[in-house]
């Protein structure tokens, strides 16, 4: 697959691994990119600790990790190091459904559009990431697919905007 395809991830899920473990270890040691939330990773690993899970997984073959986190945002393990972003803050969340869905497809949808070698750059995986949480807060603004349907550019790049600048900080000098 891989001498095909510019970039492979993979989102699994409870289920394989408590089905299929085997069979889903294999397929990671094919892929690019793995996403799981916290508690698969743990589970798929028997480590109790994310960091040291995620760095079992990415031993498995994957050269970056996505812990999903719900609403408390998702972080990103690569060798070069850890990034993490909180979920894009809303003040209702009528249909949570599918936000992880919704969170690995505006992060690949992200790196497809930035062309050959994008998932080697940590500054654009760091960048998929805002994407993907951006792409998750309009989900689950409505029940289903509904507000997903009518979303346009404009508003996905306005959003993005916003939730770049309410997690940038400048360095202040120390003297």
């Amino acid at each position: 697959m891989r001498e095909v395809a510019r970039l492979v991830g993979l989102d699994s899920m409870n289920l394989w691994i408590d089905t299929a473990r085997d069979s889903l270890v294999e397929a990671i040691g094919g892929v690019d990119l793995v996403f799981m939330n916290d508690t698969e990773l743990r589970m798929l690993t028997g480590e109790g600790n994310l960091m040291r899970a995620t760095r079992e997984v990415m031993g498995m073959g994957p050269r970056a990790v996505v812990a999903k986190q719900g609403e408390h945002g998702a972080a990103l393990f690569t060798a070069e190091g850890y990034f993490a972003l909180p979920a894009y803050p809303l003040e209702t969340v009528p249909d949570p459904t599918g936000a992880g869905d919704s969170f690995a497809g505006g992060f690949l949808g992200y790196l497809a559009s930035q062309g050959e070698g994008a998932g080697e750059d940590d500054s654009l995986l760091r960048r998929a990431m805002a994407y993907g949480s951006t792409l998750a807060s309009f989900n689950v603004e409505e029940f289903g697919t509904e507000r997903v349907q009518r979303l346009t550019r404009e508003e996905i790049e306005e959003r993005f905007e916003g939730f770049r600048r309410m997690t940038a900080f400048e360095a202040l000098p120390t003297t």
